[in-house]
């Protein structure tokens, strides 16, 4: 057998743990399928001694981590620290320019920085590998860069965040309010004390973009993607939805409008009939429509040590069989930015919640800002009076381009009527 890939762990929180687990437990095993062994020699962390329930002791300890690239014991670091800036950044463009492969599960780094990485690896004939920054240990990256290679992909979308799917079905099934089912996904370990790059939808879309350039061939884009998040989403739209044959998941929408790149993160109505409207708690669900492979479905777990650790050494395995490659679909010194679509020229039905007082007249308001706005109503439910006096009155739209459904709600600012901002979501179509 041949010499041992080399490989140098930074961090060693849950999924580092993770990756030195599992090189233990399947070592021999992962040694026949890639070939050769696979062996960590160094680790960096930044509390030497903290209980990982793991041993640490057999590996060389380093607490400049930026030393890994110049390391001539070295052949691959794997980077688990994260942030999408700061040391994670230098750590891999150092290492890849001393000729070190990459192996990352850090998804914002990839949103922001993917293409001058993908430059530097390609050029220095090394790996820049990053199966775990997106879904898990779902193998969507390598479903899309290489299964679906043959495929003009028309678009993809999924479910990429398992904390907000987790909100969203507990509340369906429950009924419960967004708050406490969120202090409880909190509680579980599913949501950060600090949820908000989970809820207002920023970690999806750092998926998303990766899930693009992949798909479509441009350069990685996130600073275009539109994004809203679940905060704003109440137990009555949920139920309302459901009632209507649809319910509630944040997906991440990309596809090729013409020659332009649409990218979306939101809140949508998915059809009962559609396999991701049953998808439940923290799963993910990657969804890719090819033009000769037809529909692709990519489901599993979407977070967690093992399941984030099977993706990392997945990767390892690649590299240690001498797999190189282009870091996405095509080579990066081909890929492009696209220039963005507009989602105001897009045309489907929208789901629209207003909270209103309980007056006269107020109904009329609507529809008449509605009508004015060219958009024309498929059905309505109102609800009864809560106890503060308010009345919550749902509508779904006809076919109506997006740009009409946001003049309308302008027409209704600063309405006295309306005691909260208008929720918008749209309904999944195969036109989306």
């Amino acid at each position: 057998m041949t010499q041992p890939l080399r490989i140098a762990l930074a961090g060693l929180g849950t999924v580092g743990s993770g990756v030195i687990r599992l090189l233990n437990e399947n070592g021999a095993m992962i040694a026949q399928r890639a070939g050769r062994p696979i062996s960590v020699v160094a680790v960096s962390a930044r509390n030497r001694n903290a209980d990982r329930g793991v041993d640490i002791s057999p590996y060389k300890w380093v607490d400049n981590m930026a030393d890994f690239g110049a390391d001539s014991e070295v052949d691959c670091v794997v980077e688990l620290i994260g942030g999408a800036d700061g040391p994670a950044l230098d750590l891999a463009r150092n290492s890849l320019q001393h000729r070190k492969s990459v192996v990352t599960a850090n998804k914002a780094m990839i949103a922001h920085h993917g293409m001058e990485l993908a430059k530097i690896a390609e050029n220095e004939n090394v790996a820049l590998k990053y199966e775990a920054a997106v879904a898990g240990g779902i193998p969507v990256i390598k479903g899309l860069r290489d299964g679906a290679s043959a495929n003009r992909v028309e678009r993809v979308y999924g479910i990429l965040n398992g904390t907000c799917n987790y909100i969203l079905a507990t509340m369906e099934k429950h009924g419960s309010a967004f708050d406490a089912v969120l202090k409880d996904a909190q509680d579980l370990g599913y949501a950060e004390a600090d949820p908000s790059f989970d809820i207002d939808g920023v970690d999806a879309a750092h998926k998303l973009a990766i899930l693009a350039a992949l798909s479509f061939g441009t350069a990685v884009d996130f600073g275009n993607v539109e994004i809203a998040g679940i905060r704003h989403v109440l137990a009555a739209d949920i139920s309302q939805a459901k009632a209507l044959g649809y319910r509630i998941r944040l997906l991440g929408m990309a596809r090729i409008d013409g020659d332009r790149l649409f990218q979306r993160v939101n809140p949508y109505l998915v059809p009962e009939s559609h396999p991701l409207a049953h998808i439940e708690g923290s799963t993910n669900a990657v969804v890719a429509e090819g033009n000769f492979s037809g529909r692709l479905m990519f489901q599993g777990a979407g977070a967690g040590d093992g399941p984030t650790a099977s993706a990392v050494v997945a990767d390892l395995i690649d590299i240690a069989r001498g797999d190189c490659g282009t870091v996405f679909a095509v080579p990066a010194d081909q890929m492009e930015k696209s220039e963005c679509a507009e989602s105001g020229n897009r045309t489907g039905k929208s789901y629209i919640r207003f909270i209103v007082a309980d007056k006269p007249g107020v109904l009329a308001e609507i529809t008449a800002a509605m009508r004015d706005a060219n958009v024309s109503i498929e059905s309505l439910i109102q609800t009864e009076k809560t106890d503060e006096g308010l009345v919550l009155i749902s509508m779904v739209t006809h076919q109506s381009r997006e740009r009409d459904v946001v003049q309308s709600l302008e027409k209704l600012s600063g309405s006295s009527s309306l005691q909260a901002e208008p929720m918008v979501m749209h309904l999944l179509s195969d036109e989306d």
